[in-house]
């Protein structure tokens, strides 16, 4: 009796620590993140890590989080998944991360899921719009932005019902990312009863366009649906600017192109662009948090230029800290992953957020570049 006593007793002990939630005594909260620093989508990171860190540096210079700071931790993944896999495990097992936060892209993001869901980690704001974070029923994914399938019928729409354009390409990127918005794509069209008149692919981190190029150019469309990243867009839009096939073509991008690196390099020939973005426009100052963006990242960053990127994380980052401000009790994940199913839907002022499929944002943006300014399209 005593003996069968003992074993139910060390098998409960070993139940309970298995299933306690663990607390997070450690004054340094620390936040991981593997994003592209270098190669072709560097910009992406240079810009997480301007609008996420000014925040975190703001919250830690206030005390905002009493007692504690947070160490916010970069990997470099040159935007490689089997990169983004061997960074979090470092972030998780080395540098003991509290949460993951900020990673960017799609296929990076999926080769993780599984240590994610390992240890019930806080997976908070990537920069994707893919859908297998959205339609999941794990609690520790929190999205920031619209998805990528909302910001497809966003273009589709305008560009139908408003440009009434009918004759539609698409210009993606061979992945998990380029494939979601090419079927995005077609269920959008789908619900119009159109079809694509012409499509090309290009491999993923590469500059490979040529093929993609010479499937879609003898189709004349009115509009090209863009699914890379920005690079890949601008090269092909470059290349199509000197093709009488492509004289009157709309070139429509979405927000992973990223559009301020894609304006820069495109310089003057802007004309015939459309971006879609999941965040207002980055120079509307009358929106308090945007102004409050300008104000604190110009602080820690003196030769700051804004962006919907680096605005992005800034949000995100604000999002976050606000989140560890309203845990109840002592730190520990499930608590703050419960705390942030009820973030104040006023936390960011003038941008209202509301958790919906797990995200905050529901809003997509569409804009042109001319007199050397984004314009929003009011739909």
């Amino acid at each position: 009796m005593a003996k069968k006593l003992f074993i139910l007793i060390s098998i409960l002990t070993i139940l309970y620590l298995f299933f306690k939630d663990k607390e997070y005594r450690n004054p340094e909260i620390v936040l991981g993140s593997s994003i592209p620093k270098t190669g072709i989508v560097k910009e992406w990171g240079h810009s997480v890590i301007i609008g996420a860190s000014s925040y975190f540096n703001y919250a830690n210079d206030n005390n905002l989080i009493p007692n504690r700071t947070i160490k916010y931790i970069t990997y470099d993944d040159k935007y490689e998944p089997k990169l983004t896999a061997s960074n979090t495990t470092k972030l998780l097992y080395q540098d003991e991360a509290f949460a993951l936060f900020g990673y960017v892209g799609t296929s990076t993001v999926k080769n993780i899921l599984n240590l994610l869901l390992e240890d019930n980690i806080p997976f908070i704001a990537p920069f994707t719009g893919a859908s297998f974070l959205r339609k999941s029923n794990e609690k520790n994914f929190i999205n920031f932005r619209a998805s990528y399938a909302q910001e497809i019928e966003a273009i589709i729409k305008y560009l139908h019902y408003t440009k009434k354009i009918t004759r539609f390409a698409v210009f993606y990127q061979n992945d998990d990312f380029g494939e979601e918005g090419y079927v995005s794509v077609i269920k959008s069209l789908k619900k119009r009863k159109l079809k694509l008149i012409a499509e090309g692919s290009y491999k993923r981190n590469t500059l490979s366009i040529g093929h993609a190029f010479n499937e879609i150019k003898d189709a004349s469309p009115q509009a090209i649906i863009m699914i890379g990243a920005n690079k890949a867009n601008t090269l092909f839009i470059k290349k199509a600017k000197n093709n009488e096939n492509f004289k009157d073509t709309l070139f429509c991008n979405i927000s992973f192109g990223d559009a301020n690196a894609m304006i820069d390099e495109l310089k003057d020939n802007t004309n015939n662009l459309i971006f879609s973005q999941v965040v207002p426009d980055y120079n509307d100052t009358s929106i308090p948090v945007v102004k409050e963006y300008h104000e604190i990242v110009s602080k820690y960053y003196k030769d700051f230029k804004p962006g919907f990127i680096s605005l992005e994380a800034y949000l995100s980052a604000k999002i976050i800290v606000t989140g560890l401000q309203h845990v109840n009790g002592s730190l520990t994940r499930r608590r703050f992953l419960k705390t942030m199913q009820h973030i104040p839907n006023n936390t960011l002022d003038g941008i209202p957020i509301d958790l919906k499929n797990n995200q905050y944002l529901n809003t997509v943006y569409l804009f042109t570049y001319k007199n050397n300014k984004f314009k929003e399209i009011k739909k």
